[in-house]
């Protein structure tokens, strides 16, 4: 069975539509939305927004984990465009993530395996979903015999993005997989090596409760994505093979696993 798997799709629609050419088997872990792209500010909704000028200002505050001044530099940017309440920030966003997910959508194959990213909008998936699509943001499925576990979404950090889950929750969620197969999530376990992005220079956010999965139940493998660039994109922890499969928008290639 060939599966080919894709994470932090961040707007490559094109790709995505070639994306699962001669697998069996296709599975996106998620963050199809692009907010900001740290290799081309020109890119993404935040230059759409505000222009790349201002895009690139963002980025490096938060490359420089100076969060507050970030937000500060968000804040004037709304109210230049005369907007000042959050709530209404979010309804102009709202509408341009529909259109990204509009996109993406018509372009993701089916039939696929789905979970949620970090930067994704759950609301906004069930209308667009088609027939083959399968979301799973937390559970099981049974794959060829085989046991596969699903864990989306992000935990809270500083960043703020729009899905992040509480530490409880999460590990929650972890707790009821029960044993399996191969283990899929957005993030990544708390690996130090895993988890450093060396473009952006910091730790990304981990998840402690998939570390302890991993060591208890040992799956055979477990697939993420969210750091791009990591220190490391492969460890073996036990038996169990834990592997980044890639920033698909640099990448535009799946991952391709053999099971």
């Amino acid at each position: 069975m060939r599966v080919h798997v894709v994470s932090d799709v961040h707007g490559s629609a094109d790709a995505l539509a070639r994306a699962a050419d001669g697998s069996d088997v296709f599975v996106c872990l998620g963050d199809l939305v692009l907010f900001l792209d740290y290799a081309d500010p020109g890119q993404g909704i935040f230059a759409e927004l505000f222009g790349s000028e201002h895009a690139r200002a963002y980025i490096g505050a938060r490359t420089a984990n100076r969060f507050d001044e970030a937000r500060e530099l968000s804040t004037a940017a709304w109210r230049r465009l005369g907007v000042d309440d959050p709530q209404d920030r979010w309804a102009v966003m709202h509408t341009m993530v529909a259109a990204q997910y509009d996109e993406l959508f018509a372009a993701m194959p089916e039939p696929a395996l789905l979970t949620y990213g970090n930067v994704d909008v759950p609301d906004l998936w069930p209308a667009r979903l088609k027939p083959g699509h399968q979301v799973v943001g937390g559970g099981v499925v049974e794959v060829e015999g085989q046991r596969w576990g699903f864990v989306g979404g992000g935990l809270v950090s500083p960043m703020r993005t729009p899905y992040e889950i509480s530490p409880e929750e999460f590990a929650a969620a972890v707790a009821s997989l029960g044993p399996v197969d191969v283990l899929f999530s957005h993030i990544p376990p708390a690996v130090p090596e895993l988890v450093y992005d060396v473009v952006a220079r910091r730790f990304e956010r981990g998840s402690e409760a998939l570390l302890e999965y991993v060591r208890d139940v040992q799956p055979r493998y477990h697939l993420f994505g969210h750091v791009h660039q990591p220190l490391a994109a492969r460890r073996r922890i036990g038996r169990t093979e834990c592997v980044n499969v890639g920033h698909f928008h640099a990448r535009r290639t799946p991952f391709v696993l053999d099971l």
